[in-house]
């Protein structure tokens, strides 16, 4: 389809080279230019197109990235590359306050061309910096400005050796003394040491650190957030009390310095615990604006959910990425065909749909949700600096707290699945370090594990849904929260008693089938996983082993369900919306329907065993569905690759350029790699000292 003829919209969106894609371009339903505008904003476009010029017009952003350099040197270049991203002064703060997505632009922009500089600029500008102006106050305030010209550089310490996802055992200290007014920040031991914080290993100068508070007369208030100041910003050597180094070689993401810290004693002041969910008085009293400690800990837990969020943004970029790659390998990849004709692209072959496409449409979904996520949380913060102590407030930060511990987990698997997909898809082009699959499965993979432990997470999101129906049965508490995420279960007992009902495959290739499946999956997945609860306390089960003992096969399943459930719903009212233009709505509707389809086909068998399927039609006829849509949406893929692949120099992958000149591209990669006509470096040495045979016969 032509692309639209506006001035602003070319200049922002160029028109790619010709080449062979250009054929499936030419087939598109859509214009890709229409789209990229429509779900991005002009001011989004903006910034994508300044980060990327910035990056690929300075030398000191020239490829490779750092893989090939000494640990110490691939640093040393990630900070001088973040120092510089920060001099350019891409996203100034009124900007972030007009557009607050903005900031989830810079890094996943930044992340594409390298996550390793992405995630150091991340953990400084975002986590240490956002949570400074967020949990903080007014006396904070002071750090801001030397966060920005890099006066200090910053860290977010709350893992611990000995814990990790259960934030509210970290053992770190921090006893007020009256005295002075100081906080005392102490580890008790080697296992309460600050580990894996990125940022901490080399550069970092301070840290926004985890402690239990405890006032005179021991009385411990939980988890809070304290300014400690870990280094010397001028010689970068420990400050008294403080023991600090680096962990060392990772399996990727080596560009960031993960390290650990320990606490003998060190003294800070009283301003510099971070007040705005508790303080306290000069004299020792603790002072907090809610009502109970689970109002105080769920606005907590919502500031924390920061790093989860943004890891759903994280992980959906890089499948961006990998899809992106594998989609123009495949409609330029030409092999096999009918007898005496040509051979056809891979991408024309249903079993290449079928891998590929639906993580196409998981990508547009999960993009969607993790904005809109996103801006649930700057909602959540807003109301935190406003001093709203609110009920919903606090339900609002146990809501985004239960969707962001079950989003990272789908995000995050969704994607290392999908890479590897893509990887086998490419075949043994895609195995080339050069093609840069393989990078990205190894930067994606700490998704699944930092800031908690995926199926760890899961348990967060399915004793949320537990407590809400919980306090249905014992008080009659209505099913409702400030997103709506959970208002559908309100009709909790009918959807139960609902069937599936579709006549034809052609009526299944809506969204709205799946998203009614859906609802019935997770009412009878919370029902089971209850009624599992229930039983192994009346067995004798204490709380803690009746829920250890519920996981594998009801709640587990139940927060993956539920998490599904919502981004299915969100793609759907965003996709059917009147806004979206007329010509997209036809491909948009396909996304949407393939994505659901696809997600609710893994637990077929949970349908049939509850009862919502019967016969195997319903099982055949889902089948169909998807790859009726995966059939519908072929000859739009190229173009949908076009909405969301970064530049060429950016996507840094021969078969994945633009121009689709795969072989000529490829091939230029693959000499520059091998320094063609060159002898390795070993041969004179040992073709000196080469044993010979007539040698090796005599010593017989």
């Amino acid at each position: 389809m032509a692309p639209p003829s506006e001035g602003g919209t070319n200049a922002l969106l160029p028109d790619l080279p010709k080449g062979p894609l250009q054929a499936y371009r030419a087939r598109a339903s859509f214009c890709w230019q229409e789209l990229a505008l429509f779900l991005e904003g002009e001011d989004v476009l903006r910034l994508k197109k300044a980060i990327f010029s910035a990056l690929e017009n300075d030398p000191l952003f020239a490829h490779p990235h750092g893989e090939g350099l000494s640990l110490e040197k691939y640093r040393e270049l990630n900070f001088l590359r973040c120092k510089r991203v920060m001099e350019y002064n891409l996203l100034p703060v009124e900007s972030i306050v007009a557009n607050p997505l903005l900031v989830q632009t810079l890094v996943t922009c930044l992340g594409m061309y390298d996550w390793s500089l992405a995630i150091k600029l991340l953990l400084h500008m975002l986590t240490f910096a956002s949570v400074i102006y967020s949990s903080g106050s007014e006396r904070h305030l002071k750090y801001l400005p030397k966060i920005f010209n890099m006066e200090i550089f910053g860290c977010f310490a709350v893992t611990e050796l000995s814990h990790g996802s259960n934030a509210k055992a970290i053992r770190t200290t921090a006893h007020y003394d009256p005295t002075t007014e100081e906080f005392i920040i102490h580890s008790p031991d080697f296992e309460a040491a600050k580990f894996w914080i990125g940022n901490m290993g080399k550069t970092a100068t301070h840290a926004v650190v985890f402690a239990q508070l405890y006032t005179p007369g021991g009385r411990c208030h939980g988890l809070h957030a304290f300014m400690v100041q870990i280094r010397n910003p001028k010689t970068l050597l420990p400050m008294p009390g403080v023991m600090v180094g680096d962990m060392g070689k990772k399996l990727g993401l080596n560009g960031v310095d993960n390290g650990f810290a320990m606490f003998h004693k060190v003294r800070i002041p009283r301003q510099d615990l971070l007040n705005r969910t508790g303080d306290v008085t000069p004299e020792g009293t603790y002072v907090t604006p809610f009502k109970d400690d689970r109002q105080r800990f769920g606005a907590t837990l919502g500031t924390l959910s920061i790093g989860r969020v943004t890891i759903m943004g994280m992980s959906t970029a890089n499948l961006k990425l990998a899809i992106s790659i594998a989609l123009r390998f495949s409609a330029t990849r030409c092999q096999f065909g009918p007898s005496d004709a040509e051979e056809v692209p891979v991408l024309e072959y249903q079993m290449q749909q079928w891998r590929l496409l639906p993580y196409l449409a998981a990508v547009y979904a999960l993009d969607h949700f993790s904005k809109s996520l996103f801006l649930d949380l700057v909602e959540l913060q807003q109301g935190l600096m406003g001093t709203d102590q609110s009920t919903r407030q606090a339900e609002l930060g146990r809501e985004i707290h239960a969707l962001a511990s079950a989003g990272k987990p789908l995000a995050s698997w969704t994607t290392q699945r999908g890479i590897q997909e893509c990887r086998e898809a490419c075949g043994g082009h895609g195995y080339l370090a050069v093609n840069r699959l393989g990078h990205l499965r190894n930067d994606n993979d700490p998704n699944c594990t930092y800031e908690g432990d995926n199926n760890v997470l899961l348990q967060q999101t399915s004793t949320y849904l537990l407590s809400l129906l919980a306090r249905r049965v014992h008080g009659g508490a209505r099913f409702e929260s400030p997103l709506r995420t959970v208002d559908f279960l309100e009709a909790y007992p009918d959807i139960l008693g609902q069937r599936f009902t579709c006549p034809s495959v052609d009526s299944c290739l809506d969204s709205s089938v799946p998203l009614a499946a859906y609802e019935w999956l997770v009412c009878y997945l919370l029902r089971e996983s209850y009624q599992k609860f229930n039983q192994e306390k009346r067995s004798g089960s204490n709380d803690f082993e009746a829920r250890n003992n519920s996981q594998v096969y009801c709640c587990r399943p139940l927060a993956l369900a539920f998490l599904e459930l919502t981004v299915v719903r969100k793609f759907h009212e965003y996709t059917h919306q009147h806004s979206v233009p007329p010509p997209l709505r036809a491909v948009l509707g396909r996304l949407s329907a393939l994505y659901a389809l696809w997600s609710l086909s893994q637990h077929t068998a949970l349908l049939y065993q509850g009862g919502y399927f019967a016969g195997e039609e319903a099982g055949k006829m889902i089948q169909s569905a998807i790859l009726d849509l995966c059939s519908q949406l072929k000859d739009d893929a190229v173009a949908l690759v076009d909405v969301i692949a970064p530049p060429d120099f950016v996507l840094d992958s021969p078969i994945g350029r633009a121009d689709g000149e795969l072989y000529k591209n490829l091939w230029t990669a693959v000499l520059l790699e091998s320094k063609v006509l060159e002898r390795p470096s070993w041969w004179s040495e040992f073709s000196v000292n080469k044993p010979r045979v007539g040698s090796l016969k005599s010593k017989l």
